[in-house]
């Protein structure tokens, strides 16, 4: 059973003056006609603008090729479909009957466009700065986890180093779940680490990937305290 949008809409922190919007960039092409896909297209326009200032910003000194290629590893399917997985996007796509039986819910393709459809849908409703600021607030611990002295190096290599260089015991995962069919399993796993209490849970299409992004968001965390 598909649960009530504005469940998701709450989790989100999105508050809709026209809740048909949000239902709208919910809605899969499967269904007809009247689907998510110009929302999608407006969310894609606007994601691509806001993630590139962002970067400009935090990176004044780095040239454009360096730009695209962070920009490349925010802005991507897999990307944000982690990021729809996070938020559990796929309860509430509303799908044709043959994308349910299929597990569309937890298509990369299908949760990635519905998020960009979201930022369509908070354009047409709340305009661009409303828009731009839920982007920022999306990928908020993302950004900070990137840095150009080693942002080629994957997630869990960085954090592993950080902690050697000060002595500290290597960070632990914990597989915290594992849900779904053979070849479309998805897995949420937990980060800890020696230097505070708090844990984070990254998800991806197979344990590694999500403890890449449990250990990006551990990134984040460090980032923010050492400021």
């Amino acid at each position: 059973m598909i649960k009530a949008p504005e469940r998701l809409s709450k989790k989100l922190g999105l508050s809709f003056n026209q809740p048909e919007w949000f239902v709208l960039a919910l809605t899969h092409r499967s269904i007809g006609a009247k689907n998510n896909e110009r929302l999608e297209f407006l969310g894609d326009s606007i994601l691509g603008f806001v993630i590139a200032e962002a970067l400009f910003e935090k990176f004044p000194e780095a040239p454009e090729g360096v730009l695209s290629r962070l920009r490349a590893s925010l802005v991507n399917q897999e990307s944000l479909a982690e990021l729809a997985r996070l938020h559990n996007f796929g309860d509430y796509l509303i799908l044709g009957s043959g994308e349910l039986k299929s597990g569309g819910y937890r298509r990369a393709s299908i949760l990635s466009d519905a998020v960009e459809a979201v930022m369509g849908a908070i354009i047409k409703d709340q305009g661009i700065d409303n828009c731009k600021a839920w982007i920022l607030d999306l990928f908020s611990d993302r950004i900070a986890a990137l840095h150009l002295d080693n942002w080629q190096k994957d997630p869990k290599t960085r954090l592993q180093e950080y902690l050697q260089a000060r002595q500290l015991a290597i960070p632990d995962y914990s597989l915290i779940s594992q849900t779904g069919l053979p070849h479309e399993q998805i897995f949420k796993v937990e980060c800890s680490i020696a230097l505070f209490d708090k844990k984070f849970t990254g998800v991806g299409v197979s344990r590694k990937k999500a403890e890449q992004q449990s250990a990006e968001l551990m990134l984040a965390q460090i980032a923010r305290n050492s400021k």
